[in-house]
């Protein structure tokens, strides 16, 4: 999942950009408003963990600009402001959810997952095809029934696979599902991730299609 972060604070930017890597995220952080309008319209998040307290454009104004552009995304406000009025200013500018600081980490992520559910629907249901099952709720993955032990990118490059069957997918946007803007990757990564699930799967499952990128056959 690709979350975008947005909070000017360093030390906090910094302890919520390692934990939700460490827990899988792709997190893209930054750290003003108007640099946040630009990249809610011009690129795909899966969450955004938003700020108030914002230099050049607060976050209320991001969150209104942003919804009015057609943003869907699922947006959880993270702020020191407790008052009300506040809370609820942000909920009607387009929240979906509010966290007030100081606050716990895992309460950050048990946020962000019951927003996934949300958006998703009541239930997370399994995924399944060519042999591959694939349970969101567990990160559970078997192949003809086997357990299959997966590294984190090779677990989100298989569910966005596994969840379009068919479906073309660019290099570049399978990139930037696993990968931050700020990640340093060997020009090759991509296709190594590819290569370690045709082994741990099967080698005709992931198609390339020359010069456009990677689809996942299901027969």
């Amino acid at each position: 999942m690709r979350v975008l972060l947005i909070e000017d604070d360093p030390d906090l930017g910094e302890g919520i950009r390692t934990s939700l890597r460490e827990e899988g995220y792709t997190l893209d952080w930054l750290k003003d408003g108007e640099s946040a309008v630009h990249a809610l319209r011009e690129e795909g998040f899966d969450l955004v963990v938003l700020d108030l307290g914002l230099p050049r454009l607060d976050g209320i104004q991001v969150l209104r600009q942003s919804r009015a552009n057609g943003l869907t995304t699922p947006v959880l406000i993270l702020t020191a402001r407790d008052d009300t009025e506040d809370r609820v200013a942000g909920l009607d500018a387009g929240a979906d959810d509010y966290l007030v600081k100081p606050f716990d980490i895992k309460e950050l992520k048990a946020r962000l997952r019951a927003l996934l559910r949300r958006r998703n629907g009541p239930s997370q249901i399994q995924l399944e095809g060519g042999g591959i099952a694939l349970d969101p709720a567990t990160r559970r993955v078997t192949f003809d029934g086997q357990p299959v032990n997966l590294t984190p990118r090779e677990y989100q490059l298989l569910h966005e696979l596994l969840a379009n069957p068919g479906k073309i997918f660019s290099r570049d946007r399978l990139m930037g599902l696993l990968y931050g803007w700020d990640e340093g990757v060997e020009s090759n990564t991509l296709e190594v991730h590819i290569y370690n699930l045709r082994k741990k799967l099967r080698a005709d499952l992931i198609r390339t299609v020359r010069g456009i990128g990677y689809r996942l056959e299901c027969p």
